[in-house]
């Protein structure tokens, strides 16, 4: 799964790190905030509206995302 355009493009904070992981069955990618502990997410269609401590952003979700979670500060995009 490829890392929305959207995504790659949002002004993360200098703490944010964003990974993808490729396994046999699947994929994921990965968004650690970082300090900014308390994340939410709401889906509207296929749109992620994501809210980290003081910063809003939105994005596009990969057709292929079949789980979209966040724990600990952290999104989680699973296929």
């Amino acid at each position: 799964m490829k890392v929305p355009r959207s995504l790659k493009n949002v002004d993360l904070d200098d703490d944010a790190v964003l990974r993808t992981f490729e396994y046999d069955d699947g994929s994921a990618i990965a968004v650690d905030f970082g300090t900014a502990t308390d994340v939410e997410i709401d889906i509207v269609d296929s749109t992620a509206i994501i809210v980290a401590g003081d910063q809003q952003f939105e994005f596009e979700l990969p057709p292929e995302a079949s789980d979209v979670s966040v724990r600990n500060g952290v999104l989680t995009i699973e296929e």
